[in-house]
């Protein structure tokens, strides 16, 4: 039952909602390595602000975990969703579109 719900959360922050898009980019980036909202922003060509905003929007719904505070705060996977496959297999599909 909670990869069911996951799974929903996950599509929904992904593919159901306008900032998906971006967020997939954001995840793909963290989850090759971890990353500070300044390094997003410079690897993805995006403004500083966008990133924050989406960053808080993962960490709200528990899809990244924060390590630091403020500006040097490095973004990573949460523990259960690196464990588990469904985030590949969302990304995996969210690139083919």
């Amino acid at each position: 039952m909670a990869e069911v719900s996951t799974r929903r959360l996950l599509w929904w922050l992904l593919e159901g909602t306008r900032g998906g898009p971006t967020r997939v980019k954001i995840l793909r980036a963290i989850t090759a390595k971890p990353l500070n909202a300044h390094q997003l922003a410079k690897e993805l060509g995006m403004d500083y602000t966008t990133i924050r905003h989406h960053l808080d929007i993962l960490v709200k719904h528990g899809v990244l975990e924060v390590v630091g505070e403020e500006y040097g705060a490095v973004f990573y996977l949460s523990g259960w969703l690196s464990k588990g496959e469904v985030i590949g297999e969302i990304l995996d599909e969210s690139r083919k579109k």
